[in-house]
């Protein structure tokens, strides 16, 4: 069929009352999506030359993009964006410059901006980064923007995450005190600076999955991961989790198969960290104290 052919409604179609939209100079959504495209990408080749006359300096990143719920776009491929470079300038400020002024519907998580959420975990030039922390100018470019590797993309940058907090909520992450007294009876629960100082570094984490994506081991959803595990680390440490039951039900979950017997002290957990936790350290502490447990002398 010719192109003429195509455009043109034919007989029946009129007959049938079915809308001419060169008629009424309306564009199907396909042609809307394709101007628009070239608009952009109009725009783009006009700035970049209006940078270049200029002499402004900017900042190529090469961004991952995926969308299973868009025709031609569920095929997972890589856009890039020039984006003014500015002293100090993270991924994440990239990241938002590209959204806001090329395109939309690039996705990603973010909040705080401060590296406290955790949200913006990507895999930034081959290694789990924190957008947030990371600055341009210390990246070669193009930097190369992923979403965390061993988890199911749900689209960009987005990553479920649904396995990783199941796997946090394994270990049961709060105080627990089964002879809880009246309320009238409760007294402050202290800690000693010297407890304080030893758990301090497994208080830190964001739950951002950093670690866990860089683990190997972790891939099999069999094994809780470096993140869990700390914070299991965590509440076994502290002395104020005075209850020795609960404490030997924490240790009894990490000596289970999906504890930190699956921990092949890879180091990968600790390199990435954003807050620099010793993970590998509080994973091998805890696999000398479920040796010293288990220990009988008689």
């Amino acid at each position: 069929m010719s192109q003429q052919q195509q455009e043109e409604p034919g007989e029946a179609d009129r007959e049938e009352g079915v809308p001419d939209r060169e008629m009424y100079g309306q564009q199907s959504p396909q042609q809307e999506r394709m101007a628009e495209k070239t608009r952009r990408a109009n725009e783009d080749a006009e700035r970049r030359e209006r940078e270049a006359e200029e002499g402004i300096e900017t900042a190529s990143i090469k961004v991952f993009r995926y969308d299973p719920e868009v025709e031609g776009k569920q095929e997972p491929r890589f856009d890039t964006f020039r984006v003014p470079f500015e002293k100090g300038m993270t991924v994440l400020d990239a990241l938002m410059y590209a959204r806001d002024h090329f395109d939309s519907s690039l996705t990603f998580r973010h909040s705080c901006r401060q590296a406290i959420c955790g949200s913006d975990a990507f895999f930034i030039n081959g290694r789990q980064r924190l957008g947030c922390k990371t600055q341009i100018q210390a990246l070669e470019e193009p930097v190369r923007v992923e979403p965390l590797p061993h988890m199911d993309v749900v689209k960009d940058l987005v990553v479920e995450m649904e396995d990783f907090y199941e796997q946090m909520e394994a270990v049961e992450p709060y105080f627990q005190d089964e002879d809880t007294p009246p309320i009238e009876e409760l007294e402050e629960q202290r800690q000693s600076p010297e407890n304080r100082e030893h758990v301090k570094m497994s208080t830190r984490c964001i739950w951002c999955g950093a670690c866990t994506s860089s683990c190997n081991i972790a891939a099999d959803s069999m094994y809780l991961g470096p993140a869990s595990v700390n914070k299991a680390y965590k509440f076994i440490m502290d002395e104020r989790e005075d209850d020795a039951d609960i404490t030997q039900h924490r240790m009894e979950i990490m000596e289970s198969e999906r504890g930190v017997w699956r921990c092949q002290t890879q180091f990968s957990c600790t390199e990435v960290c954003p807050k620099d936790i010793p993970l590998t350290e509080h994973i091998q502490e805890l696999k000398r104290e479920a040796v010293k447990r288990n220990l009988k002398f008689w």
